[in-house]
């Protein structure tokens, strides 16, 4: 069962742009936030540069697979997650994408920790 929710207001994902924590890989970029709200929310973004339409909504699922094979090994309840998609993420499997999140979320949370 999934145990996230989307995030969906363009001032959700600005937020995260501009005061999370952000981790960067040539397939994927991964911004991390302490969030509002006690579930665990993410968004996923793929842009023009990934290529048509068609494209951009296979590498959204992409991710989401991939995200839902990994978020069991993490505790992400109150963060806001947002996963940007780079054009090199079009032609990789989920597995490959998860082990990517794997990394970004283990430098990443622990440097969320310390913030606080």
């Amino acid at each position: 069962m999934r145990e996230w929710t989307s995030l969906k207001e363009n001032k959700d994902f600005k937020r995260l742009y501009y005061k999370g924590k952000y981790k960067v890989h040539p397939l994927l970029v991964t911004y991390l936030i302490k969030g509002r709200y006690p579930e665990c929310r993410v968004g996923i973004t793929a842009g023009k540069k990934i290529g048509n339409a068609v494209c951009r909504s296979r590498v959204r699922r992409i991710i989401r697979a991939a995200f839902d094979q990994m978020e069991k090994k993490f505790d992400l309840r109150g963060y806001d997650l947002v996963f940007v998609a780079r054009p090199d993420a079009v032609d990789v499997k989920s597995t490959d994408l998860s082990k990517v999140m794997e990394k970004h979320l283990k430098v990443l949370l622990p440097a969320l920790a310390q913030k606080e």
